[in-house]
Parts: C-alpha cells; sequence; structure tokens
C-alpha cells in the first residue's frame, strides 16, 4: 500500500513508520511527506530516507493537494501530528482512507486546538489517572471520525505535561504503525453506516500495539 504522511512537527511518528516499513518486503511503501512548513523536523527524516517532500504553504490549496496525491499514486493518507485541517472536499474523495494519532482517548480532549502538551496538560488538570492514544479515521472536523483503536496510558502522581507525553509517545510509536500494517493488509474496514469493523479483531492479539 501505498502511503502519503503529514506531518507539522518533529516527526517522531513519521520516523517510527520509516523505521517500521523499511525494506523492500514491507506491506506499506511511504510514497511522499507533505510538511505543514519547511523548517518541521519530518522533512529532515524524510530526507534521509529519501522520501519525496511536499510543503504545505504550496500545496494547502484542496486542488493542489489531489494533485500531489494522484501523482504519487497515494492510497492512504496518515496524518502523524499534522497541525492544519484537511479540506473538506479531500477528506469526502478520501474517506476511510485517511487515518490520525491522537494524543489522547477520543472524545475526551480533542477538537480544534487540543495538541501536543494543551492536551498533556488538561488530561493533568483534570484530575484524570488514565490518559492514552487513539487512532481513527478523519472527518471534516478535528479529532471526531470514527476510531480505529485505542491504548490506555496511566498518569501517575505528580507527572508534569513532559512525563505524560514521552509515556503517551511511546505507545503511539508503536499503535501507529500497526494500524497502518492492519490497514494495508486489508484487516480494517470502515463500513457504509461509519462502524470500523475488524478481522481479525486485535483484543485478540495480545501483541497488538504494545511492543
Amino acid at each position: 500500500m501505498r502511503i502519503v504522511v503529514f506531518a507539522s512537527g518533529g516527526g517522531s511518528n513519521f520516523q517510527a513508520l520509516i523505521d517500521r516499513f523499511a525494506g523492500d518486503d514491507s506491506e506499506v511503501d511511504i510514497v511522499g511527506l507533505i510538511a505543514s512548513r519547511p523548517d518541521a523536523g519530518a522533512v529532515q527524516r524524510a530526507e534521509r530516507a529519501n522520501i519525496p517532500v511536499f510543503v504545505a504553504e504550496a500545496t494547502e490549496e484542496e486542488a493542489g493537494l489531489r494533485g500531489v496525491l494522484s501523482g504519487l499514486q497515494a492510497e492512504l493518507i496518515v496524518l502523524a501530528g499534522y497541525m492544519r485541517l484537511i479540506p473538506g472536499g479531500i477528506v469526502r474523495e478520501w474517506w476511510g482512507r485517511i487515518v490520525n494519532v491522537h494524543p489522547a482517548l477520543l472524545p475526551a480532549f480533542g477538537g480544534k486546538g487540543m495538541y501536543g502538551a494543551r492536551v498533556h496538560r488538561a488530561v493533568i488538570e483534570s484530575g484524570a489517572r488514565v490518559t492514552g492514544v487513539t487512532v481513527h479515521f478523519v472527518d471534516e472536523a478535528y479529532d471526531r471520525g470514527p476510531i480505529i483503536t485505542q491504548r490506555p496510558v496511566p498518569v501517575l502522581e505528580g507527572d508534569a505535561p513532559g512525563d505524560v507525553a514521552a509515556r503517551v509517545l511511546r505507545v503511539e510509536h508503536v499503535l501507529l504503525p500497526d494500524v497502518v500494517a492492519a490497514i494495508a493488509r486489508g484487516e480494517v474496514v470502515l463500513g457504509e453506516d461509519g462502524r470500523v469493523r475488524w478481522d481479525p479483531d486485535p483484543l485478540d492479539e495480545d501483541s497488538f500495539g504494545s511492543r
């Protein structure tokens, strides 16, 4: 499966995808990176891996994005820390083929402006003892699309946002590549009713998303 990754920051989730799918025998081929700014850390990671880079400043219009995706023959879009809203026309055209990773257990602590340290600070201030990671299909609103899978992460007494972030990120680096691989194998389907179906059920696989 040919995937294009969208990223805005340092790109550690992008690197996790690169590391997971390196090699000619992989079920996934990362064919491009779309970055929201030219100085994003993800850009350097793409260059080191010889992955084509496109800057969203030049491709953020719907037609421009569509042209890039078509030219790359993309089959799946993976948002890995991408801070912009995907244009509605792209979302509708790619329904069921855009996934995002979010550093909390949606629908809690999601929505516009809820990213990075803001999420983890809100979790701590709420008094929650458990946070986690959500991977979901993308719709036309921030963090609202059908949930594919989630994994819990503990919030410990005395945690600062950075402590929670580090713990959550370790799970993201495993769970996101696992989900992408499952989609590539045809194990995840978004039905016409908007419900996500797994075959086999990942809850039967103790190792899924937990390495």
